[in-house]
């Protein structure tokens, strides 16, 4: 079967790189200064990736003129798509007032207020320049105010481009102290935390872990996490970077968990260059200059274009309401996939909540990264081509994001299409036992 699987992946390379000679050439051109062609690792993926041109509402086409149902959405980010008037016309207005004004404007006031009062376990916030940022500051806040240094952090998490974890930190992380323990075991947890407790500053989590495969937090896990941290005096940060956009006011609102502090990026600046941390008042109290110790900045923190971006997508585009739909149509999405693929008798299974999910191909449920291990990675490419040939984009590593301009017969495609792929390719995957 190995080698079945090899040529059938090595002709999917074979028809991407006849249909994509612009995109080749594009590729080609970038590689001569600057290394593998980008700055994103992300975005690449063998035999070279597409270059996008433009894209409209849940729409994007190729430097070849391929068009694609977009199903990744920048990652999250990009929750209301790409061409939506309400948020263009706030960037025009707020450009035509200038903008590197190098001081308080009138942007960010009332959308630090309308965060605030979106996600009530921030008392106070402090804008930054992306999700790595946030958990950056976050982290020293919290060093800070407990006078530890310890952070505990979870096999699997992502916390930005200097915040990731296997089952020890990679080798792009920061150099903090870090004590890492599997995701989704409440009872090493709970033993680690309190051996360790008077050297922890901070227990840093993902409600669902993103990047690792939408892979849900259980709830029992969570909230040994809220106690333990309390117990030992550590500051509880929940990553809501992408978790946050799952529930009217955030996944932990809805889970009934009430972190010490909470990061946040991605959709929330309106497709703008976006982070926030933030959280108790008393933790964040320490960046205040009049009598704080604690000294934050950045040129960007808080540009006029991310402040009237912002604001615009989550009053007029993206209020609870429409999270709690958008929610209900992911899992709605997801539960068609899920009786498709068991009807099909094949081991693969789209974990997730809501609007965010991803594609596995095993057939045990998934609760922490290492039980992906032995999953053929070779199967999430040859999916990844299928879908692209399908005119759906969606990321080589699985993962399936839904956006607000995505229609409902965009999700009839995306599902024909997994179907269509059990069709061409079901001799190769896996059998449900």
């Amino acid at each position: 079967m190995t080698d079945r699987i090899d040529q059938a992946l090595a002709d999917a390379h074979l028809r991407f790189t006849n249909a994509n000679p612009a995109s080749r050439r594009q590729f080609d051109e970038q590689a001569r200064y600057m290394p593998g062609a980008n700055s994103r690792s992300v975005l690449f993926y063998a035999p070279f990736p597409l270059t996008i041109a433009r894209g409209e509402g849940a729409t994007l086409w190729d430097a070849d003129g391929h068009r694609y149902a977009d199903f990744i959405a920048e990652y999250t980010a990009g929750v209301y798509g790409h061409s939506a008037p309400e948020i263009r016309e706030a960037v025009i207005e707020a450009m035509q007032g200038g903008i590197n004004l190098t001081g308080h404007n009138l942007l960010e006031g009332r959308l630090a207020r309308l965060i605030c009062e979106r996600f009530p376990q921030i008392e106070q916030l402090r804008f930054t320049n992306s999700g790595t940022e946030a958990n950056l500051m976050a982290l020293t806040a919290a060093l800070h105010f407990t006078g530890r240094r310890k952070i505990v952090v979870f096999s699997g998490g992502y916390h930005g481009g200097v915040l990731g974890f296997g089952a020890k930190p990679l080798p792009t992380t920061v150099p903090f102290d870090f004590l890492v323990l599997p995701y989704n075991d409440a009872q090493v947890a709970r033993e680690q935390i309190e051996r360790h407790g008077p050297d922890i500053a901070a227990v840093l989590a993902e409600p669902m872990q993103g990047a690792s495969g939408c892979i849900p937090g259980r709830l029992e896990f969570l909230q040994v996490l809220r106690e333990s941290a309390t117990r030992v005096g550590a500051l509880l940060v929940f990553d809501e970077v992408m978790t946050s956009r799952l529930a009217p006011h955030g996944l932990a609102n809805q889970l009934g968990i009430r972190p010490d502090l909470t990061t946040l990026g991605k959709y929330i600046g309106g497709g703008m260059s976006f982070g926030a941390f933030g959280g108790r008042a008393d933790v964040m109290a320490q960046f205040d200059p009049r009598t704080g110790s604690l000294s934050h900045s950045g040129t960007f923190n808080n540009n006029v274009m991310t402040m009237a971006a912002g604001h615009a997508g989550l009053t007029k585009l993206f209020p609870p309401e429409a999270a709690g739909a958008l929610a209900a149509r992911g899992e709605a999405m997801r539960a068609r996939l899920g009786a498709l693929c068991a009807k099909e008798g094949v081991a693969l299974q789209f974990t997730g909540i809501g609007s965010l999910m991803n594609a596995h191909f095993l057939a045990g449920e998934v609760l922490r990264s290492d039980d992906l291990a032995g999953v053929d990675g070779r199967l999430r490419q040859l999916l990844f081509f299928h879908l692209l040939a399908q005119g759906i984009y969606a990321s080589p590593r699985g993962f399936v994001v839904l956006s607000l301009p995505v229609t409902d017969a965009d999700i009839d495609r995306f599902v024909a299409a997994i179907g269509s792929f059990i069709g061409e390719y079901g001799t190769l995957l896996p059998r449900i036992d």
